[in-house]
Formats: structure tokens, C-alpha cells, sequence
């Protein structure tokens, strides 16, 4: 939806303060809740809104993405999530992302042709690795390198120019893989692996992360699918945590490899990017199925710090749609490996079965979300936990660069200044000496 779509609503809130009444616009979008514009609050009332952690107010206007978390819905320009996975791929989605339709085939060779063009990295930022000490963890690599890009790439940082916010955006797309491989041969101490032209996006990426000199490198088509498959699932969702932190860096004007480094930098929180590596460790802590229903107990028990991880979301408050094609990805890749009895997946099977059907979790609606089965399947796959997190911000690159350029264009967009309620000393005055 663009600005121009938002439409005033006939209806009409009234706030009444100290005897005074004043009128407050009621904005209406093409799906979801209508919003109160309380823009004007301040200079009417002299007075803030308080709302912790945003949960209440609509920061900016957005075509891109839509969530109905009482239903279970994700659309992405219109799309169901469903349908996008089963009939597309990542690079069509990170098309649909940008432009705002689906592209036809010679739109979507020339798209991938021009991401291709961009999968190298400088080969001075090879030397950039060598200063990280080799331990250091692939996501701390990841917030440093992608915002050093902006030292290598000058001529794509002028956001008044829209030819290079669409370089810088399909730079940031096409180089992200690259970097995240760079990141997980450094940290196993192998070479890096250049990119490969001829192989698709998923298919390349893997070779990057697992080929070695020594030997000829097969990517499994199984493989290949699920990667592929796991990036859109992950490619945007909506005013999220790190999507927010890119719209507020990018609100001061700043370059857009900056902005991305900084949504990389919050995704690294285990409240967000971390779920799935969290979820993976619970499934390990709980062992074999019989030991579920000790641990179901604990999660309901207030007084006992364990909770269950991968289950409930901030925004869904059904079934995560994203849950049930990740279900199925993860059996695909088990099945491909000869591994559909590995024990973490019975464990979360029968686990996913016990909650569904615990009137504690049926109550709070605690539905299983897509972090549930995404780490077993990434761990089958061959990554290390320490690479769950980079690979969401692979996936999610996608997202931001789209809700960047959305906000760049957006003629209503001011700096984002959030204002607070202070609680502490009064004005007091410094004791004479």
C-alpha cells in the first residue's frame, strides 16, 4: 500500500482531558486494524503516549508485508506465505519484495543475472577476516563486514539517487551469502570459496559454506530446496526487532549498508534471530520422548526458569504458518539423509504433539513457530549452531532492504525520535562548596 492509500477513516476518535475534548483521526489500511493518528497529540494535549516496546503503535505505512497473528496469515504484497513456498523461489521473492509484483521470466533472468554480477566481494575485504581472531563468532564477522561495505562500495550510498539505492540493495543481497560463507570458512579455518555463477542462489551458497579444494563439491538438490526454502520463509515479517532497527538507522540518512549492519546487530539477540539455536538446545536438554512430560510441567510451573522454546510468537497467537512447511522441510532433509529416526526429531514430533493437546499451552495459545523445526533441519544440513543466526540475516536481507527503500521513499518519513516518560531527580541545584 502506498501512502496515498491510506485512507481517513469516517469514524472519529475523541480523547477527553481535563474537561477538554479533542478529535483524533482514525487511519484506515487496505487489511488489519485501523490506527489512531495521534501525530498531533503533543502539540495539542502537551501530552505523550506511553507504549513499551511499540506493541500498540504503527511506526510508519507499509505495503510489504501483512501478518494476522489471530489467523495464522503472513502475506507478502498479497501472497500467502502457503503459496509462495510451494510455487517460487528466494530470488523470485526478494523481486516481489522490491518491485511489488511477482516477475515474469525474463524479469526474473535479468534480476538474477544482476545478482550474480555482484556475488564477489572486494578482495581487499579478504584482509578485513585476518584481523578477527579466529574463534570470533560469525555474526559478530557479519555486523563488522557488511558495514564496512559502505568503504568499498562509494558509488552506491547517495539514497537521494535512486539508481544506487537499487545497487546498494541488490549489492547487499547478492554479497550477504558470500560474506556468510567467508564467515563460516574463517571460523573452521578453511579457504574461502568464491562464488559460482553458473549455480543458483541456494545451491551456490551451500557450495560456499562446504566445497573444499581437495575435492569435488555435489550440492543435494534435497539440500538446495530446503536452504532455498528456509530464506523465504525468513525473508521479511513485517515491523519485527531488527526490521524497525533498519528504518530508525536509515531515518537519519545514513548509508544503507550501515542500516543493514545495525538490523544485523539487533537479529543477534536471542529473543529474536536466536530462537531457533534456543529451540535446538531444548530439544537436546530433553533428550528422548519419555522425559517430555517432566519438561511440560516445568514449562507450566511459574516458578521454574525453563521455558519451551520455539513455541508462541510476539505476533501469532495461532498455528505460525510458517511451522507446518518447515515441518516438512525438516522430514525431506531426514528423509534425504537416511536420518527420518534421528532422535531430536522424534523429540520434537511427540513434543509438538503433548502441547498441542495440553489445555495449559491450548489456553495461552502456544502453537508451535518456524524456529521449532528450522534448527534441526539446519543442523542436519551441516551448519553449526553458530551459523543458525547468519543465515536468518541472509534470509532477512531481503526484508530490509525492501523496508528501507520503502522508507526512503516515503514523503511522510521524519528521523525517529521515540519520546519517554522521565522518572528520575527533579531539577536541583549543585551544593555550594
Amino acid at each position: 500500500m502506498a501512502s496515498s492509500e491510506v485512507k481517513t477513516s469516517t469514524s472519529t476518535a475523541h480523547l477527553t482531558l481535563s474537561n477538554k475534548t479533542i478529535e483524533l483521526p482514525v487511519l484506515q489500511g487496505s487489511l488489519g486494524p485501523e490506527a489512531i493518528d495521534v501525530s498531533k497529540l503533543y502539540s495539542q494535549t502537551g501530552m505523550f503516549t506511553y507504549d513499551p516496546g511499540f506493541t500498540s503503535t504503527a511506526s510508519t505505512e507499509s505495503a510489504i508485508t501483512y501478518i494476522d497473528g489471530d489467523n495464522g496469515v503472513l502475506l507478502h504484497r498479497g501472497y500467502p506465505i502457503e503459496q509462495l513456498a510451494e510455487r517460487s523461489s528466494f530470488v523470485d521473492i526478494c523481486y516481489l519484495l522490491l518491485n511489488g509484483t511477482l516477475p515474469t521470466q525474463a524479469e526474473k533472468g535479468d534480476f538474477f543475472q544482476r545478482i550474480t554480477r555482484h556475488t564477489m566481494v572486494h578482495d581487499q575485504v579478504n584482509r578485513f577476516f585476518t584481523g578477527f581472531r579466529r574463534d570470533a563468532h560469525p555474526m559478530a564477522i557479519m555486523v563488522a563486514s557488511v558495514g564496512a561495505l559502505s568503504a568499498f562500495y562509494h558509488d552506491s550510498t547517495d539514497i537521494t539517487d535512486p539508481e544506487q539505492r537499487l545497487l546498494a540493495s541488490i549489492r547487499m543481497i547478492a554479497k550477504m551469502p558470500t560474506l556468510a560463507a567467508m564467515a563460516h570458512k574463517y571460523s573452521v579455518g578453511q579457504p574461502f570459496v568464491y562464488p559460482q555463477n553458473g549455480l543458483d542462489y541456494a545451491s551456490n551458497f551451500l557450495r560456499m559454506c562446504f566445497a573444499v579444494p581437495a575435492e569435488e563439491y555435489r550440492v543435494s538438490p534435497v539440500f538446495s530446496k530446503a536452504l532455498d526454502r528456509i530464506l523465504m520463509l525468513h525473508a521479511d515479517h513485517e515491523q519485527n526487532a531488527s526490521t524497525s532497527t533498519v528504518r530508525l538507522a536509515g531515518s537519519s540518512g545514513a548509508n544503507p549498508f550501515a542500516c543493514i549492519a545495525a538490523g544485523i546487530a539487533c537479529l543477534w539477540g536471542p529473543a529474536h534471530g536466536g530462537a531457533n539455536e534456543a529451540a535446538l538446545k531444548m530439544l537436546e536438554e530433553i533428550g528422548t520422548p519419555d522425559r517430555i512430560p517432566l519438561f511440560i510441567e516445568k514449562a507450566k510451573d511459574k516458578n521454574d526458569p525453563f521455558r519451551l522454546m520455539g513455541f508462541g510468537h510476539r505476533v501469532y497467537k495461532n498455528y505460525d504458518p510458517r511451522a507446518r512447511i518447515m515441518q516438512q522441510t525438516a522430514h525431506e532433509v531426514l528423509n534425504a539423509l537416511g536420518a527420518s529416526d534421528d532422535p531430536l526429531l522424534e523429540v520434537a514430533r511427540e513434543l509438538e504433539h503433548a502441547a498441542l493437546k495440553d489445555g495449559y499451552f491450548i489456553e495461552k495459545k502456544l502453537y508451535p513457530n518456524v524456529d521449532f523445526y528450522s534448527g534441526i533441519t539446519l543442523r542436519a544440513m551441516g551448519f553449526p549452531t553458530s551459523m543458525f543466526t547468519v543465515l536468518f540475516a541472509v534470509a532477512r536481507t531481503a526484508g530490509w532492504v525492501a523496508q528501507w527503500n520503502e522508507m526512503i521513499k516515503d514523503p511522510k518519513q521524519k528521523i525517529g525520535r521515540p519520546r519517554q516518560l522521565y522518572v528520575g531527580e527533579p531539577a536541583r541545584t549543585l551544593p555550594l562548596s
